[in-house]
């Protein structure tokens, strides 16, 4: 479809005809596939147009990009493939803002998409801002064609016996740090920290990684903040240089400024600002899902991963859906329950949380560990398939308890 034709059936309401209901989604990832093909099943006696929008084709599965960064090949999973039979509409292209009183979006290479409603998904990615050379220097994990190219580059410094610095301790930049050294055991592998790998476990998980780490040759920085990224190492704050061939950035949260440049309300870091049923606080008619939202529970607030993330599209489909029924909706609620983290391919470990995503007694290693991740890492995909046919659960707590006060 051209784009005059795509913006004029849009105008008048598209496909639907010119009383449908018309929702877009923004963004592919894991919490928009979700939102959309759940809300597509839900509505589909009624007379509603949804519509998906997305720069890339290709469904990233971002659980596994440490996996793309040493050279491994992932199923190339496409998201019109996806969709197929859910009758969402899927267009290709970049939106480049968004007029929420006109209630329009405008997408590079398609033009005006018009709107009743809106749900916002679009992901957040490292933030290479904030250090000197970082942006210049560093490589991120943001997408599968930039991991790819890490991979190349790593190759190559694998065969001279190299060094790699992946700098932060989150489960990203562990999962990715084991990779990296046991993918290539002769590459030295130094992992940078300003606090302990493995701090939001428990005492006993936290040792297992660390014991992990030591088994695969992976270096310890930890409690020296990063303060300049050069072509071939990482300086500390305290003057020390760490050699680095290749440095991986894994450290802070960048979301996209389009939610505050069309002027919705979002937090100081750019978080769209939600009432209890995920809508904007500013523009109701504007639903934020995932890490595009500053969600709050009466225990705080959540950060945005996979575990919280998919919960989120689902209650969001759920409740428009309900909404355009007629019905009641319910506060959203939501606790963690793990934080699985892989040690390459055959090692790993599982921290139980309580809801707030604190440490629990409970953890779990080894084999039985692998086979867990790897569940939880290739579930995704299948879920969205499968969603087209029949409700499926996403959300392993509601938090009991601690998520009965809504903040």
């Amino acid at each position: 479809m051209s784009t005059a034709s795509r913006s004029d059936s849009m105008s008048s309401g598209g496909c639907g005809g010119p009383t449908a209901h018309r929702i877009i989604v923004l963004g592919a990832g894991y919490t928009g596939m979700l939102a959309a093909i759940r809300l597509a099943r839900r509505t589909r006696k009624l007379d509603v147009e949804i519509t998906l929008v997305n720069p890339s084709a290709r469904f990233t599965e971002r659980l596994r990009m440490h996996q793309i960064a040493t050279g491994q090949e992932l199923a190339d999973n496409r998201i019109p493939e996806i969709l197929a039979g859910s009758g969402v509409e899927f267009i290709q292209g970049w939106a480049t803002s968004i007029d929420p009183e006109a209630q329009r979006v405008y997408v590079d290479g398609t033009g005006t998409l018009h709107y009743d409603e809106l749900i916002y998904a679009l992901g957040s990615g490292t933030d290479t801002s904030m250090v000197p050379g970082a942006a210049d220097h560093a490589w991120t994990l943001n997408d599968p064609r930039t991991a790819h190219r890490f991979s190349e580059h790593l190759a190559v410094v694998a065969a001279d016996a190299g060094t790699v610095a992946v700098c932060g301790a989150g489960l990203t930049g562990i999962e990715a740090a084991a990779e990296i050294a046991e993918s290539y055991p002769g590459v030295r592998v130094t992992l940078i920290s300003s606090t302990e790998p493995g701090a939001m476990m428990g005492d006993k998980a936290r040792a297992y990684l660390n014991k992990a780490l030591d088994r695969l040759g992976v270096a310890r920085e930890v409690g020296q903040a990063v303060t300049k990224v050069l072509p071939d190492a990482v300086e500390l704050a305290d003057g020390e240089l760490v050699s680095a061939d290749l440095t991986l950035w894994t450290t802070g949260v960048r979301v996209s400024p389009l939610a505050a440049q069309s002027g919705i309300e979002t937090d100081a870091r750019g978080l769209i600002a939600v009432d209890s049923t995920l809508r904007s606080v500013s523009h109701p008619n504007i639903h934020a899902i995932g890490d595009a939202a500053a969600v709050r529970q009466a225990w705080g607030q959540i950060h945005g991963t996979c575990q919280s993330g998919m919960p989120t599209a689902a209650y969001t489909a759920d409740t428009i859906a309900r909404r355009l029924k007629g019905k009641t909706v319910k506060p959203f609620r939501f606790g963690y329950v793990h934080q699985p983290v892989s040690l390459g391919r055959k090692d790993a470990v599982i921290q139980f949380t309580k809801a707030n995503d604190t440490p629990g007694r409970l953890y779990l290693t080894g084999r039985a560990a692998v086979l867990y991740k790897e569940g939880v890492s290739s579930s995704p995909v299948p879920i969205l398939e499968l969603s087209n046919k029949m409700t499926v659960s996403v959300q392993l707590s509601k938090g009991g308890k601690a998520t009965r006060v809504t903040a």
